[in-house]
C-alpha cells in the first residue's frame, strides 16, 4: 500500500518507518523535503521510503497519516490540497493541544467538538479516522507492555476506512477498539493528556 505521511516530526517518522518495515511504500510530506532531518530518515528507513512536499505525499497516498502539531494542521492540509485526499483514508493522529506560558498543554477543543471532527470538516471528501493519538511515538510500532499489547481507540464515520486502519494498526501490534463515529474523537483526544 502507498502511505503518505503528512508531517516530518517524531510521530510521522515512527509510523512511517514502522509501516515501511511492513512492506508499504511511504512518502513523507514536509515543507522541506531536502532537509537533513528528512533525508536522514529516508536513508535510515531503507528503499521503500521517500520524501516530497505535502501535496506530493497526499497525491501519492492511498492512505494518508496526518502527523502534525495541532497548530500546523490546517496549514498542512491546505498545502497537501484537499482534492489530493478526496476519497482516501486519512488517519488523524493529531492532538488539539495548545501550550500556554507555563508550557503545560491544554486541549484547544473539547466537549462539543474535536480535532477529528475539525479535520473531517477540512477534508469533507476524505474518510477521516482518528487513531494513534493516545500513545507516545516511542510505543507506536510493536508496543510491548506488561499484560500484553495495549488497546488503540479509533473513531470515524466510514466502516471501510476503519477496517483499513484496523488492519494497519493490528499489523503494527495493536488491539483496536472502535468507539463509533468521528464525534467520539471527543473522548479519545483527552486521553493524550494521560
Amino acid at each position: 500500500m502507498r502511505i503518505g505521511v503528512l508531517g516530518s516530526g517524531a510521530v510521522g517518522q515512527a509510523l512511517g518507518g514502522g509501516l515501511s518495515k511492513l512492506g508499504h511504500e511511504v512518502k513523507m510530506g514536509t515543507r522541506d523535503p531536502a532537509s537533513d532531518k528528512v533525508q536522514s530518515w529516508v536513508v535510515g528507513t531503507g528503499g521503500k521510503t521517500s520524501a516530497g512536499t505535502f501535496a506530493e505525499a497526499a497525491a501519492f497516498a492511498e492512505v494518508a497519516i496526518l502527523a502534525t502539531a495541532w497548530a500546523g494542521t490546517e496549514s498542512a492540509i491546505h498545502l497537501a490540497g484537499p482534492d489530493h485526499l478526496a476519497g482516501k483514508v486519512v488517519i488523524d493522529a493529531t492532538n488539539p493541544l495548545q501550550f500556554g506560558a507555563t508550557g503545560t498543554p491544554t486541549l484547544a477543543l473539547g466537549f462539543g467538538d474535536s480535532a477529528g471532527e475539525q479535520v473531517q470538516r477540512w477534508l469533507p471528501r476524505a474518510n477521516v479516522v482518528k487513531a494513534f493519538n493516545t500513545v507516545g511515538n516511542a510505543h507506536m510500532v510493536k508496543p510491548e507492555f506488561p499484560g500484553g499489547p495495549p488497546d488503540l481507540f479509533i473513531a470515524g464515520d466510514d466502516p471501510d476506512a476503519k477496517k483499513t486502519v484496523t488492519e494497519l494498526a493490528q499489523a503494527l501490534g495493536w488491539r483496536v477498539i472502535d468507539l463509533g463515529g468521528i464525534e467520539t474523537a471527543r473522548y479519545i483526544e483527552p486521553l493524550a493528556m494521560v
